[in-house]
């Protein structure tokens, strides 16, 4: 018999036996029923056996080995990716649900060779069973793996919001404190509550930023005129109060205005000296240069340190990368490994660069402004 006739005439034996193996992919299935169990194993079956049954070229077959099968421009989804959509809501992990794809291969392969003589056995439909298993996967792993990072990203945009509340009443409080002129330890222990409330705040600027471009929203980015030297000056300012005993120069050299996002423009350099500070030797100062020309202002942050190996450099601005030699650093100041990654998102945003270089002598990150942002 003919695999695909097989698989429509034994469905329920196969099914049986999806069932038993999903119903122990603990915990996810401890609640669920035999429907539940069962989601769209048979209308996946039913999908192999039409494919099976269906002639296709050797380049078609190679595709879809390769989980490359075309798929129709606004079709619905594929019963593999509603299967996919609903094991990641019942709470599946990746390899659950890839070991139910393993187990069904090996069930209907065997229930097969059982059924038919060996010399009957068409090689042919094997090789076809399985690219259209591959192909199934490929779906499933895709839409499952989308599943969980929308769920992730919506998660941490709702913590990053819902944590801004309990942040403001802390900073509020540290700033009562230190007006009541209480004596040293009450100053100190406000200072200290207020330069952790300071980056805390900018952690979850980062994190709500990188939740929206996961999202696909990008970088909200609102121009006005301004002078990048001023901005600079203020923002450097309030890095000093929370960084006390950190020398933070500032050299500017032509002319610094433009037309950017202010806001955007104070956190991607607030990111780049909070690095350069955390990173950087702590007896050495951090420099901040600002260089403008006829069509576009240069923003330098050096510090001096440890070099940054290049294979680090080729991955720094990535989310959630952390460097070899700063491992240990990351850990203990709880960086979450963003602030590179949105400084390079906002340079972006605005039309511009950002590029890193170490040696020796210096680390430099080095962002490269158009004097106006494109237009949306």
């Amino acid at each position: 018999m003919r695999l695909a006739d097989f698989i429509l005439r034994d469905m329920e034996v196969i099914l049986e036996e999806w069932e038993a193996f999903a119903a122990v992919q603990l915990p996810a299935s401890k609640h669920m029923d035999s429907v539940a169990l069962r989601d769209h194993a048979r209308q996946i079956l039913q999908a192999v056996a039409k494919d099976i049954s269906t002639s296709e070229s050797r380049e078609a077959q190679t595709a879809k080995s390769l989980g490359r099968a075309p798929l129709l421009i606004g079709a619905p989804e594929t019963a593999a990716q509603t299967h996919a959509l609903l094991r990641a809501r019942s709470g599946f992990d990746i390899n659950q649900l890839a070991a139910e794809y393993r187990a069904l291969r090996a069930s209907v392969l065997r229930l097969w060779g059982d059924d038919s003589p060996s010399e009957s056995t068409h090689l042919d439909d094997i090789i076809r069973f399985n690219e259209a298993i591959d192909q199934a996967l490929a779906e499933s792993v895709a839409f499952f793996s989308a599943e969980v990072d929308q769920a992730r990203n919506l998660f941490l945009g709702m913590l990053g919001h819902d944590l801004r509340n309990p942040l403001q009443t802390i900073q509020m409080t540290a700033s009562y404190l230190a007006a009541l002129n209480a004596g040293a330890k009450v100053s100190d222990a406000a200072g200290l509550l207020t330069k952790s409330g300071h980056d805390m705040h900018a952690l979850l600027d980062d994190l709500l930023d990188f939740n929206r471009t996961t999202l696909g929203l990008g970088i909200n980015i609102t121009p006005s005129d301004v002078d990048l030297s001023q901005l600079c000056a203020s923002a450097l300012d309030q890095l000093r109060a929370a960084n006390p005993g950190r020398k933070i120069d500032l050299e500017v050299n032509g002319d610094t205005c433009g037309s950017w996002d202010s806001q955007r423009l104070k956190q991607l350099l607030g990111n780049l000296v909070r690095n350069a500070i955390k990173y950087g030797a702590p007896d050495a100062p951090v420099c901040v240069d600002l260089k403008g020309d006829a069509a576009r202002v240069v923003l330098e942050v050096r510090n001096s340190g440890s070099v940054i190996e290049p294979s680090d450099l080729d991955q720094i601005f990535n989310p959630l990368k952390r460097g070899s030699d700063n491992e240990n650093k990351r850990e203990a100041d709880g960086s979450i490994g963003l602030g590179l990654y949105i400084a390079r998102e906002i340079a972006k945003g605005h039309g511009g660069s950002i590029e890193a270089r170490s040696d020796e002598t210096e680390t430099v990150f080095a962002v490269k402004l158009p004097r106006s942002c494109p237009t949306p």
